[in-house]
Formats: structure tokens, C-alpha cells, sequence
């Protein structure tokens, strides 16, 4: 397993570097708007509305962006684990801790896939 883990590492590595940048931008700016700039009265409340977040979900590119904000946080979130276990002496088992990790990623990016789609 750990084989296929270290022919899997470009990848892997793509996936985390793109969740990695994407959780830094997109998500620290919707927290700044749904948490402060909303409650400030500076953003409108009716700019987060229903008809208008699902219009954009419910295109093409809002989609795709759906689906990375999904999927590519969840393999950065598991490298950082396979990472953490690595460090408190997991390296005995990093093949079925990193398997286990990358595959729960997957099947979870898939279910997000499933829910993207289905708008």
C-alpha cells in the first residue's frame, strides 16, 4: 500500500496545494463576509439570499466551484492528518493511516460530486 501512496504523492500533492490555496482565499473571504461585513451592515443581507446563491450554484462554473470548495479542502485536511500521525510516530503505519485517509477524501468528494450535480 505504501507503494501506491508514494506513486499517488504528485497527486495527492496537486490536491492538497489547490485546497490548501483555495481554503486561504475563498473560504477566509466568506467568513469575512457572512461573519462581519453582513452583521456590519456593510454587505446587504439580501446578497446571500436564496434565489440568488441558488442561481449561482445552479450554473456551470458556480458548480465547479461548489464542488472545490467541497472536495479540495477535505484532501488537504487529510495530507494534514497523514502528516500529523506521521509526526507522533505513525510511521509504521502510514500506509493504512494515509490509504484510509486519501480513500475517506475520495469517497466524500464523490458524494460531493453526487450532491453538485443533483442542483
Amino acid at each position: 500500500m505504501k507503494h501506491l501512496l508514494l506513486i499517488l504523492e504528485p497527486v495527492i500533492w496537486l490536491l492538497f496545494g489547490a485546497g490548501l490555496a483555495l481554503g486561504t482565499m475563498l473560504l477566509t473571504g466568506f467568513v469575512l463576509v457572512v461573519g462581519l461585513a453582513i452583521p456590519m451592515g456593510i454587505v446587504p443581507p439580501e446578497a446571500l439570499n436564496y434565489e440568488r446563491a441558488y442561481g449561482l450554484a445552479s450554473s456551470f462554473i458556480g458548480r465547479v466551484i461548489l464542488l472545490a470548495l467541497i472536495a479540495l479542502p477535505l484532501w488537504k485536511g487529510a495530507h494534514h492528518v497523514r502528516s500529523l500521525a506521521l509526526d507522533f510516530g505513525g510511521a509504521e503505519r502510514d500506509g493504512a493511516v494515509g490509504s484510509l485517509l486519501y480513500l475517506a477524501a475520495a469517497g466524500v468528494s464523490v458524494l460531493g460530486i453526487i450532491a453538485v450535480v443533483g442542483l
